[in-house]
């Protein structure tokens, strides 16, 4: 639990610094497993009663949102007449949603290669509509690339932290020398900077920098040197 809490902090900061940036959203960002669909993981600013309720129905089986993300690859609207099948609608989940305003809104969609369904969808409040309709157009093409480098951090926060629970001490332990320049670097050290602290040289820096981004499957050293610390995987250094 306390792993999963941890991804959810790191996910929800990512989030609300990149969409702020934008303007100001009510939104939910959710894995779904196509395999087995009780497995959800969700992160949102959604009123909670309605996520409580959500979760302990298990709405995501007839959520029609849900269903028409999975065979969709582009961002749609939807409201209470979305329909589930042609030439039928369903207003049964709405009925509760419309309690807490979740009853208009846009969802973006990707389907990832480990056969997960992955939304980030919107509410538009009937008093904001317009803006906030406006604003997720205006933005399409850089909300649906937030939506990817999102979901990548969630995997490589989600393998980190699986391969931490279970072997992590033996097989994806860092060496001295990887946790040594993951360490100074965490403390705000340049590359220079670290190669005179441990007296090797930049390029040895940038060598060991590369391992370590390929070891913990991430992206680039930033990325690296974030989940270190936020998974504390980074021994002190004396």
């Amino acid at each position: 639990m306390e792993q999963e809490n941890n991804v959810s902090s790191i996910i929800r900061q990512h989030l609300e610094e990149a969409l702020n940036a934008i303007g100001e959203f009510v939104w939910a960002y959710v894995v779904l497993s196509k395999r087995d669909m009780s497995c959800i993981y969700g992160v949102t600013n959604y009123p909670s009663d309605w996520v409580n309720h959500y979760k302990e129905k298990g709405l995501q089986y007839t959520d029609p949102v849900v269903i028409t993300a999975l065979n969709r690859l582009t961002p749609f609207s939807w409201d209470e007449n979305l329909p589930i099948a042609p030439g039928h609608q369903s207003h049964e989940i709405f009925n509760k949603a419309r309690e807490f305003s979740v009853t208009n809104g846009y969802t973006f969609v990707l389907h990832d290669f480990n056969n997960n369904l992955v939304t980030l969808s919107f509410i538009i409040a009937p008093e904001r509509s317009a803006e906030v309709t406006q604003a997720l157009i205006k933005n399409k093409g850089e909300i649906s690339i937030l939506l990817a480098s999102v979901h990548e951090m969630y995997l490589a926060l989600t393998s980190l932290s699986e391969k931490k629970l279970s072997d992590s001490e033996t097989r994806y332990q860092f060496t001295t020398r990887e946790n040594e320049i993951l360490y100074w670097s965490s403390m705000g050290k340049t590359y220079q900077e670290t190669g005179i602290i441990l007296g090797i040289k930049m390029s040895t820096v940038k060598f060991h920098m590369a391992n370590i981004v390929k070891k913990m499957g991430v992206t680039n050293a930033r990325h690296a040197i974030r989940l270190g610390m936020e998974l504390q995987l980074i021994k002190p250094v004396d």
